[in-house]
């Protein structure tokens, strides 16, 4: 969701005519969408022998699975389950929003460190995860079209730069580092995990202290702890239903 919120980083030189809130998010949003992110995906191209990286081009089997999952099979399942939901209290508003989360491409700093932390693919999460973001920048505007009826103007151009900007030359940025730093990695062996799940969390407790520190937002709070108890029953519905796909 990070990568779809860059109205904020075009606003850091207007800061003078800012209010001091303002300027808060402005700066907190160019962290997350910039450093943040790019630090995780500097981290993993250090981390990586060069041989994984392009290995996991070649699965080509497992990248289809995970594009068409993410970016066909969830959204209309999560269109069905919210139309069931409509017949509850639940806010319209809120539920509107599941099914937007639902559109969004393959979560990219998440899925990667995830996927390093259990000990998968992490080169192959690389790959879909960026390969998965720069798909949605077409896929996910149609998706939102079509479910919730929303349509406005798309700044591919300056999305696909910010993406690139963020994903793929920190990567790149990483690799090239690691040819140079490769004995001391390999005698020092660094934590790169514990260093990406930090700027993870860092990612999380910002973007949770934005939204609910934003006065105009008015949530019911048996809807919230509703929306969070399906959104967990999703999640872990999913990852199953995930597991036994895969493990086919």
């Amino acid at each position: 969701m990070v990568y779809y919120r860059y109205s904020g980083s075009n606003r850091v030189c207007e800061t003078t005519a800012c209010s001091w809130t303002e300027r808060r998010s402005t700066e907190s949003e160019f962290t997350i969408t910039y450093v943040a992110v790019s630090a995780i995906f500097f981290n993993s191209g250090l981390s990586l022998k060069t041989e994984e990286l392009t290995s996991a081009l070649l699965h080509v089997k497992l990248h289809l699975f995970v594009q068409s999952f993410t970016l066909v099979f969830f959204p209309v399942a999560m269109w069905l389950c919210i139309k069931l939901l409509a017949l509850t209290s639940i806010n319209t508003w809120l539920l509107r929003g599941l099914q937007t989360v639902g559109c969004m491409p393959p979560p990219v700093s998440s899925a990667v460190i995830l996927t390093k932390a259990v000990g998968g693919n992490e080169a192959a999460a690389i790959f879909n995860s960026a390969f998965g973001s720069f798909l949605g920048i077409l896929v996910t505007p149609l998706l939102l079209l079509l479910f919730l009826g929303s349509s406005s103007s798309v700044p591919f151009s300056s999305i696909f730069s910010q993406l690139f900007m963020t994903v793929v030359v920190p990567l790149i940025l990483g690799q090239v580092s690691r040819r140079f730093l490769r004995d001391w990695l390999e005698r020092r062996k660094p934590p790169f995990g514990v260093i990406s799940s930090l700027v993870l969390l860092m990612i999380i407790y910002t973007t949770f202290c934005e939204t609910f520190s934003n006065p105009d937002i008015e949530l019911d709070h048996l809807s919230l702890l509703l929306i969070t108890f399906i959104i967990f029953c999703i999640q872990l519905s999913f990852m199953l239903l995930t597991f036994v796909f895969s493990t086919q």
